[in-house]
């Protein structure tokens, strides 16, 4: 079995579930979700997700939670970014998936030719989360 790295973010206010769901509308794939409940705790926290996890047909594996104040402690900032890269061969999935998740968010850098060689642009998700979005060996057409 080989390790794998994967994003693992947190979420106040109980929108863990949004953002999953939120997620797999653009991404794809299977949602698994686990609430509090499910593992035996009672009250409002009962039903907020303990973890979730979407795995996409492509092999990416996005993992969330909510972070219930007493439990977590959320900052937003700039201190962490989930990377989208590819080739050309994925260049039309990306570019979808980058306006997808812009919706509702910020375009940061749109996702134009690079002065690397590739394309590549910036948004903040509806949720606070950074995206990052690079298609390799293209340019803007």
């Amino acid at each position: 079995m080989s390790i794998t790295l994967n994003p693992y973010l947190n979420f106040p206010d109980a929108q863990a579930r949004a953002a999953m769901e939120f997620y797999q509308s653009v991404l794809g794939g299977e949602l698994t979700i686990m609430t509090f409940g499910d593992m035996g705790t009672e009250g409002p926290l009962a039903t907020q997700v303990m973890h979730g996890q979407l795995q996409t047909p492509g092999g990416i594996t996005l993992m969330g939670a909510d972070a219930p104040p007493e439990m977590v402690q959320v900052t937003f900032g700039d201190n962490i970014s989930v990377s989208l890269s590819g080739g050309s061969e994925d260049a039309e999935e990306l570019r979808r998936w980058f306006a997808g998740l812009s919706e509702g968010g910020q375009v940061r850098q749109p996702l134009e030719a690079a002065p690397w060689g590739d394309e590549f642009g910036m948004l903040t998700d509806r949720f606070g989360i950074g995206w990052l979005v690079n298609i390799a060996g293209t340019s803007s057409s």
